[in-house]
């Protein structure tokens, strides 16, 4: 055994560390939940950056939420860090778990306080921990969700296979369908959320343009409403998809909270997306999803649920995981229009 079994007794305030990406924070779900099954009377509070913290809000294994404002590279701002510390400190934690795994993470746990430490041994952090497990092989070739059940079960506690929930309150919900009516979409009517960016790079965009003819058929075949979806910095990504077509859609990008788009997310009833945050978070809210992968690895970062179809085309390059390719990019520019419509048509026959 490469890491001790946490002793359960004494346990009654949990720091979890989340990860730094909407999709990675998602696939941590499943072993927050675990967390929580462990420690069922444990308060438990998640110490994410503030572009995350939409994932856990509402969750009912969530107390409270800290948020580390200041990041880029190794280490945050020294005054950030002291602060987070200083409020780490003050709660008297007895147990942190880092899904994070990076060495702040780490110092942040040990100069907070907190009696036992667990994580991955990665970045150098292993002498901070009280419970450093090794990064093995089989670990590193399973799903995320699977790696962050990995460290749990290494740790000698119990986890269930289970795939992300994200949870939104019945405001948050009424708040959505007021917004769609506000658009003039009525009851019963086909909502189709289309997501053309991809904040990693352009090598896991499919092309604006397919997004486009998407839309359009959508609109002529089933009467559909379009929702364009996206990050502030990906509003020229959405003008391209709004310009291209011939139907008219919504154009969202840049619009909305991440939770406000989490909301309208779960609206849709097909969703339609690159490997990216907001497919996770579409899974994850149980919306019937289509993701069109390239240069990334299905089988380590996917989509997880029962009503997910992942288009892609392997060719002898791929998974890359490059962020811009560097040759023809066929492993994008080969998917056409009408894959991604069968697919389309049959989750709606699906469910």
């Amino acid at each position: 055994m490469n890491s001790k079994r946490i002793d359960r007794t004494g346990i009654n305030r949990i720091l979890v560390r989340s990860t730094n990406w909407v999709g990675d924070a998602v696939m941590t779900l499943p072993a927050l939940e675990a967390v929580k099954e462990n420690f069922p009377g444990s308060i438990i509070s998640v110490l994410a950056k503030p572009w995350v913290e939409p994932v856990f809000r509402s969750h009912p294994a969530v107390h409270e939420i800290l948020i580390i404002r200041k990041g880029g590279g190794a280490f945050t701002g020294f005054g950030e860090l002291l602060r987070v510390i200083r409020s780490v400190r003050k709660r008297s934690f007895d147990l942190a778990i880092l899904f994070q795994n990076a060495f702040e993470a780490a110092l942040i746990s040990w100069a907070g306080g907190v009696r036992l430490r667990a994580g991955y041994n990665t970045d150098g952090r292993g002498v901070l921990l009280t419970h450093s497990v090794t990064r093995t092989q089989d670990v590193l070739d399973v799903h995320q969700v699977e790696y962050y059940l990995s460290l749990l079960q290494r740790l000698g506690l119990k986890t269930v296979k289970k795939d992300p929930v994200i949870h939104l309150s019945t405001e948050e919900r009424a708040v959505a369908e007021q917004r769609l009516r506000d658009f003039g979409m009525k009851d019963g009517t086909v909502v189709v959320g289309l997501n053309a960016g991809a904040i990693f790079g352009g090598a896991k965009r499919w092309a604006p343009e397919r997004f486009a003819t998407i839309g359009d058929r959508a609109v002529e075949e089933w009467g559909a409403r379009v929702l364009v979806f996206g990050s502030a910095g990906e509003r020229q990504i959405g003008k391209r998809v709004i310009r291209t077509m011939s139907q008219a859609a919504t154009d969202l990008c840049g619009q909305t909270s991440l939770r406000e788009a989490i909301a309208l997310v779960s609206m849709c009833d097909i969703f339609v997306t690159n490997d990216s945050g907001l497919m996770h978070v579409a899974s994850a809210l149980n919306v019937p999803t289509v993701a069109v992968f390239g240069p990334t690895d299905q089988v380590a970062t996917g989509p997880r649920g029962q009503r997910i179809r992942v288009v892609n085309h392997r060719v002898h390059c791929s998974p890359c995981l490059k962020p811009e390719c560097p040759t023809d990019h066929q492993c994008m520019t080969g998917i056409g229009v009408e894959e991604v419509w069968k697919e389309m048509q049959d989750l709606r026959n699906d469910f």
